[in-house]
């Protein structure tokens, strides 16, 4: 019996710890709507959500200061969530913790390459047959860590790779490097971006196209406007 659920079509979202996590934030409040939210290892404890993934054993919480600031909170929350908690193992002092489908999420993304967290919730979401995954806090930019960072980072791009050619529509916060969605658009398409009126890649009836610069920049740049926070209109 499998222990995925299935949600085919579901629109998901994944917050992490890293800066762009306030554009989900914003999102909301702009009452941008997700099926289910999926927590990172903190996160757990700031925002409402459907499920946690935490890769760590519990006991690097509990018993240790392996976690740095993230201890406390951690503490906290397991040892009161009832869960789901996707894990490496079981730990009697956290009632909501549920061993990770290893198995079962390799054979669905056939791939063992699982180096960091998120990836192992990309992994979940590719086996549970989602529509959308949309991605929030998932900079991978770590002071002092950068091979952390670009093998971290390099692991969640295979997957969504995967992802996406299975029809998995993939969101970005637009200040996250997955994918480079935080460079400018004239500057993705490597060679291209030398040329004095550099091309642009797009998508058009689901499709890729490319075109000058200079013909989408007025579009590129309306696009560009942060959210602002919302505001009520007043009477």
């Amino acid at each position: 019996m499998s222990q995925i659920p299935d949600l085919s079509g579901k629109k998901v979202a994944i917050v992490a710890m890293g800066k762009s996590h306030s554009q989900f934030i914003m999102a909301k409040t702009h009452s941008f709507d997700f099926d289910e939210v999926w927590a990172i290892n903190a996160m757990s404890g700031v925002i409402f959500h459907d499920r946690v993934f935490m890769m760590d054993p519990a006991n690097r919480f509990l018993d240790t200061d392996d976690a740095g600031s993230q201890t406390n909170l951690m503490a906290k929350v397991l040892v009161k969530h009832e869960g789901p908690i996707y894990t490496c193992e079981l730990d009697p002092r956290c009632p909501g913790l549920v061993e990770f489908p290893l198995v079962e999420v390799m054979n669905a993304c056939r791939t063992g390459y699982f180096n960091n967290t998120v990836a192992y919730a990309i992994g979940f979401a590719i086996a549970a047959k989602v529509g959308e995954i949309h991605l929030y806090g998932i900079d991978f930019s770590y002071k002092g860590h950068v091979h952390f960072a670009e093998a971290g980072r390099a692991c969640c791009e295979f997957l969504l790779s995967k992802a996406i050619d299975q029809g998995i529509r993939v969101g970005i916060s637009q200040e996250s490097s997955l994918l480079d969605t935080n460079e400018p658009v004239q500057s993705k398409l490597y060679g291209y971006h030398r040329l004095a009126d550099p091309l642009v890649a797009g998508l058009e009836d689901e499709k890729f196209t490319v075109k000058k610069y200079s013909e989408v920049k007025e579009q590129v740049e309306a696009e560009k406007v942060d959210l602002l926070p919302p505001e009520a209109l007043r009477t």
